[in-house]
């Protein structure tokens, strides 16, 4: 392995689990929010914490004297599969290969957000980690809430955070790595003028009552509308917000599902999709409404015992993906009036995050492997496994390679892991199919070559449980 240390700023390149870690970020006053944080700066103040009391904020999970317990345990994903020997990057595919890994100390990776040439990295340490070209750019942090989801629209940067808060922050005009906080949803001024009218409260639970316009649980999902001019927010209490963009005004919310609200997706035709762990991945029909909006169910595509735990669109908006706590990703057909598509097989635990690029359909598991398929009309084909992670592949994200060769489509991807690192992958829709798919006895398009992937041995779907930590 060989390491590279610009100004405090540690890159490793590896083909390996391990790699160096950098620096934590500097403490900050409890009482601010919107502070950008210097590089290379250390502070031991920073260790994981129990945030409320919730299962996803945690410590390590690799054995150490943390006594912090660790999502390990507390996920409802427990059960790993050991990393194969010499599985450190790609299952005899040559194209798509591990390039470099991010390993930090500060937490384990939970969101992730590519925009142009930077990556933005979300932790439980609810810091915000800014990469650019590979190298640390700058850093800002929130006072509470693990970062659960990132999302980018133009020049800001909206996460969604375990305390139920959305948090809005924009890069500074003078300085482009300096990132300031500018908004939290729902807005003070808001949340006061709400609070002065009865009607607006709801219950949420017995003998208790919320406002309408704040969620009362953790953000799980963030997605925005094609003309970024909604965000939509989804929330382990059952519902899903639209919020209009300029002004941070909450415009709607909407009670969705029997159980938490794993993932949702604003998609296209004025459609928005949303998954549950109560297993059902639900169609709404948005309707402007003078200045609001106005969101009906439109129709069920699943209805199953097991937690739907992740959703994506591809670029081209004809095909909508599920993945599930069985390790099984759905897909529908937007031209076939969203029917049924199949079924793609490829994983033995539960998914936990999907990406598209091109032609190319990216699924990150519990089983710590990410599969890597490549659409042709309505048929997939399994090109990758890539392993290099040691705790399950929690998140993903994926840019344009600018060094593309010419007339090969390459893409950098980036995965967060519960390992605490990100790994960066170069992978090609040219690639060849894996020799697994190559060696099958029964091969199909829809199967990656390995043994179908295993349920976990309870069904999580209709307790707390299945929630996506």
């Amino acid at each position: 392995m060989k390491s590279s240390v610009r100004g405090g700023r540690i890159f490793s390149e590896e083909h390996s689990s391990r790699g160096q870690k950098f620096g934590r970020l500097k403490n900050s006053d409890p009482m601010e929010e919107d502070l950008t944080i210097p590089l290379g700066s250390n502070n031991n103040n920073l260790s994981p914490k129990n945030d409320q009391g919730r299962p996803s904020a945690a410590a390590d999970s690799s054995p150490s004297n943390d006594a912090s317990p660790s999502p390990f345990s507390k996920s409802p994903w427990t059960s790993h599969v050991p990393l194969p020997p010499g599985g450190s990057a790609d299952d005899g595919v040559s194209t798509n290969v591990l390039i470099g890994s991010l390993v930090r100390e500060e937490g384990h990776i939970y969101s992730l957000a590519a925009s142009g040439d930077l990556l933005y990295t979300g932790s439980d340490s609810k810091n915000i980690r800014v990469w650019k070209n590979q190298k640390e750019y700058s850093g800002f942090k929130s006072n509470s809430g693990l970062v659960k989801a990132i999302v980018i629209a133009g020049e800001k940067i909206f996460t969604g955070h375990q305390d139920g808060k959305i948090r809005v922050w924009k890069v500074s005009g003078k300085d482009a790595s300096v990132h300031k906080r500018v908004g939290t949803l729902p807005t003070l001024k808001d949340y006061i003028k709400s609070s002065m009218k009865p009607s607006n409260y709801i219950e949420v639970r017995k003998h208790r009552s919320a406002l309408w316009i704040r969620h009362f649980d953790a953000i799980s999902s963030l997605s925005m509308s094609e003309d970024q001019k909604l965000l939509y927010t989804a929330s382990w209490d059952k519902t899903f917000k639209v919020w209009r963009t300029t002004d941070y005004k909450c415009l709607e919310s909407t009670i969705a599902h029997d159980d938490a609200v794993n993932a949702i997706v604003a998609g296209f035709d004025g459609l928005v999709f949303t998954g549950s762990a109560d297993g059902t991945v639900k169609v709404w029909r948005r309707e402007l409404q003078g200045k609001g909006t106005k969101h009906f169910f439109s129709q069920a595509l699943l209805k199953q015992e097991c937690a739907v735990t992740a959703l994506t669109i591809n670029p081209d908006a004809t095909m909508v993906y599920c993945g599930s706590s069985d390790g099984l990703v759905n897909f529908w057909e937007r031209e076939k009036h969203l029917s049924h598509g199949g079924v793609l097989r490829g994983h033995k635990l539960a998914i936990l995050c999907l990406v598209t690029a091109g032609s190319l359909v990216f699924s990150g598991s519990a089983d710590m492997g990410i599969c890597v398929w490549r659409r042709n009309d309505n048929e997939h084909v399994c090109l990758s496994m890539l392993t290099a992670h040691s705790g399950p592949v929690k998140c993903l994200a994926v840019e344009k390679d600018d060094d593309t060769i010419a007339g090969e489509k390459q893409w950098i991807l980036y995965s967060g892991s519960l390992d605490k690192s990100v790994k960066m992958w170069r992978v090609s829709e040219l690639a060849s199919p894996s020799m697994e798919q190559n060696n099958n006895n029964n091969p199909s398009s829809d199967d990656c070559g390995a043994p179908g992937p295993t349920s976990l041995s309870y069904a999580p779907s209709f307790s707390s449980q299945a929630r996506i930590v």
